[in-house]
This record gives structure tokens, C-alpha cells and sequence, in this order.
């Protein structure tokens, strides 16, 4: 089975976790798990109060994983984010997805990880402004919802859904058709959905 980790901040934005951990489960059909990573074995608590005890801390997280998604929310410009790194390092020495929405995206760019990949976020200057930052990419800054180069994922806070087709297109979690069907769904509502759309079919079987 094929594991994605999604790393949790206290205050962390559980709209931008569940589009991508629902959809790589309901693809998948059984061919990956999500397992959750935190600063420690404490409770984080997101923006919209749900709470959750993740699997693992940083220091104990599985080096076997095929995808590292960092998911938005209020702390990571804390010092305490700085936890995460060597997870990020981890992650892109072993060339495995790395992906990051909202302030975790600029987190990423404040730790020079996409000086050279073309990358989004919620704006340039709010990478460029990140104090101490090693930001050097502004050239390859596109304002899109969510962009994919190399083996990095990158989305503002209003694009969960772009980030989770990304996400699923990249890991090849199922036929690009069935991910398109289940992004179409979900973005522009049922009643817009085609009659031929493969994942309305899926749940209605």
C-alpha cells in the first residue's frame, strides 16, 4: 500500500486536507493510506476546531511514503515550522512528491525549496515578505491556483480542490478521466456534472 503524509500545524486549514485525503481514499480504491504528521503527540486543532492526534510526529514519521503534502493554516510562520524541515529535506532527496497550499507553499519558498521550480501561492509579496526568507524565485512565480513542476505541488489557500487534482494527477492515483470527473463535481456542483461522468456513476453504483 502507498502512503501520503500530510504534515499538521496546530490552527492548520482542514478544508485544504479533506478534498486531497478524501479523493486519494475514494480513487485509490484501497491502493493508498493517509497518515497524518505533527510537531508532537499532542492534539492539533484546526481552524474549524476539529481536533486530531496525528500518527506520527516529524521525528517518527515513516521514511517509506510516496508523497509529503504540507497543508495551510495560521502557524506556519512560527519558529517552532522549522520542526518540519528536515522532513522537507528528507522528502526531496528521495524524490518524492512534495506538495504545499496557502502559507505552506510560502513556507516552502522561505526555505529556498522553489527558487527553481515554477511555483504559486497566495501572492508573490507574500513570499518575497516572509522575514528572513531564502526566497530567490520570484521569476517563476505564476499566479494560478495550483501549479505543478517537477515533483512539487504548490496552491493558494482558495485552490483545495486544484491542489488535490494535482495531487492525485501526480501520484497517478487513478485514470486522469475518473480525476477530472471527480474535480468537475466537486468544483461546479452536481446538476453541472454530465450525464457521463464516471465518478457520478461510481457513487451511484
Amino acid at each position: 500500500m502507498r502512503t501520503v503524509l500530510l504534515a499538521l500545524l496546530e490552527q492548520y486549514a482542514d478544508w485544504e486536507a479533506a478534498y486531497v485525503s478524501t479523493g486519494i481514499h475514494m480513487l485509490g480504491q484501497g491502493k493508498f493510506i493517509v497518515k497524518t504528521a505533527a510537531l508532537s503527540e499532542h492534539p492539533v486543532t484546526s481552524i474549524g476546531g476539529i481536533q486530531a492526534v496525528a500518527d506520527y510526529t516529524v521525528d517518527s514519521a515513516p521514511e517509506d511514503y510516496d508523497a509529503l503534502l504540507l497543508i495551510g493554516g495560521m502557524r506556519w510562520r512560527e519558529e517552532r515550522a522549522q520542526q518540519i524541515i528536515p522532513l522537507v529535506r528528507h522528502c526531496l532527496k528521495n524524490d518524492r512528491l512534495l506538495g504545499g497550499i496557502c502559507d505552506a507553499a510560502a513556507f516552502l519558498a522561505s526555505i529556498g525549496v522553489l527558487n527553481t521550480v515554477k511555483h504559486t501561492g497566495n501572492r508573490l509579496s507574500a513570499l518575497q515578505e516572509w522575514p528572513g526568507t531564502e526566497y530567490e524565485g520570484a521569476e517563476n512565480f505564476q499566479a494560478r491556483q495550483s501549479v505543478r513542476d517537477q515533483n512539487i505541488i504548490t496552491a493558494n489557500g482558495s485552490a483545495p480542490l486544484e491542489f488535490a487534482r494535482e495531487v492525485l494527477t501526480a501520484l497517478h492515483v487513478a485514470e486522469k478521466t475518473l480525476i477530472e470527473d471527480w474535480y468537475t463535481l466537486h468544483k461546479f456542483g452536481y446538476y453541472h456534472a454530465s450525464s457521463h461522468n464516471q465518478f457520478v456513476k461510481m457513487m451511484e453504483e
